[in-house]
């Protein structure tokens, strides 16, 4: 016959065995290994800066190395693939920009962008930024207009490559500004940064985080910041509106995704890493990067549905442009 104290231990026994089974199903994935994050664009791009700066708290918080690799060429794609053909198993993550669907605009893919991979989080949001070389006699964004105006076709905008955030910011000014000149492709945001402060390209759209450095250097002249507000990063430069191009709204945004497949519990274990991460270096990603992050990307569906977003609005740009797929 059972004693009391028998029957509740029976009884709470069988009341925790739910819990312990949920408890050991939930466990958080660790990994054993490093994990590769692939930069699908050359070092000193946005995407690269954002990717070092949190890849170091994102390690400790797994307790593994998080390895930066430079896979750059094709406007994203041959990183971005090669991310949605790797295992997913959590050991390859991509931290993409919000033109990462661009390239299927402008190229037929070997992937697609947004159903090959599963969001983990976004490291941060920043402006692009109008910027000319110092030599440029444009000190401000209506002095480079009527220089433009003046010289139909004889200046050349650099680009961060076809289908890049930064050739999309071209094509937006050329529109807003009603203006003519000849784009200059390079590969990536750190060489179009490179060229246009050695006077190879005069003007530029290119991301805040790849040219502050350059900007607040002196190396780069800044005539607007293109958001509706000015940065906190460049209080100096003064808005779009303000600069009295109010409908020349640019912004980048840094999604970090996996391979589609990869398990939930090692994309909440990824997510909540990395945007512990970003949370560690706000002061750092704002100076270095002029990147702020935003709060309601906690989710896996929502990374997903602003990468998804971000191909509706490039699209229509890039269409408006006449950019038709190659």
């Amino acid at each position: 016959m059972q004693t009391r104290r028998e029957a509740l231990s029976l009884a709470l026994a069988a009341g925790l065995a739910p819990s312990v089974v949920r408890a050991q199903s939930t466990q958080a994935w660790r990994p054993t290994r490093p994990i590769r994050m692939i930069v699908p664009f050359a070092p000193g791009g946005s995407n690269d800066i954002v990717g070092r700066i949190i890849a170091e708290s994102a390690s400790q918080a797994l307790g593994q190395t998080v390895v930066i690799e430079n896979r750059a060429g094709a406007g994203s794609v041959i990183g971005s693939e090669h991310v949605a053909r790797s295992a997913p198993d959590g050991y390859t993550v991509l931290i993409n920009s919000s033109h990462s669907t661009v390239p299927a605009i402008v190229a037929r893919m070997p992937y697609n962008a947004v159903d090959d991979f599963v969001g983990v989080a976004v490291a941060g949001f920043s402006p692009y930024v109008l910027v000319v070389n110092p030599q440029l006699p444009a000190r401000t964004a209506q002095e480079l207009l009527a220089l433009l105006k003046a010289a139909p076709g004889r200046y050349n905008i650099a680009t961060a490559g076809t289908g890049s955030g930064v050739h999309v910011g071209a094509e937006l000014y050329r529109s807003v500004a009603g203006v003519e000149a000849e784009l200059v492709h390079y590969r990536g945001g750190g060489p179009s940064v490179a060229a246009l402060v050695a006077g190879e390209a005069q003007i530029g759209a290119p991301t805040m985080a790849s040219s502050i450095g350059q900007v607040r250097g002196g190396a780069l002249r800044a005539l607007a910041v293109l958001a509706e507000q000015r940065s906190p990063a460049l209080p100096d430069v003064p808005s779009a509106p303000e600069a009295g191009l109010p409908g020349l709204i640019h912004e980048e945004f840094f999604p970090i995704l996996a391979p589609a497949g990869t398990p939930a519990p090692v994309v909440a274990a990824l997510g909540a890493a990395f945007r512990g991460a970003i949370q560690q270096n706000v002061a750092k990603l704002n100076e270095l990067a002029g990147v702020a992050p935003r709060a309601g990307f906690e989710t896996s569906a929502q990374v997903i549905t602003l990468v998804r977003e971000g191909v509706e609005r490039y699209t229509a740009i890039l269409r408006a442009a006449g950019v038709q797929p190659e």
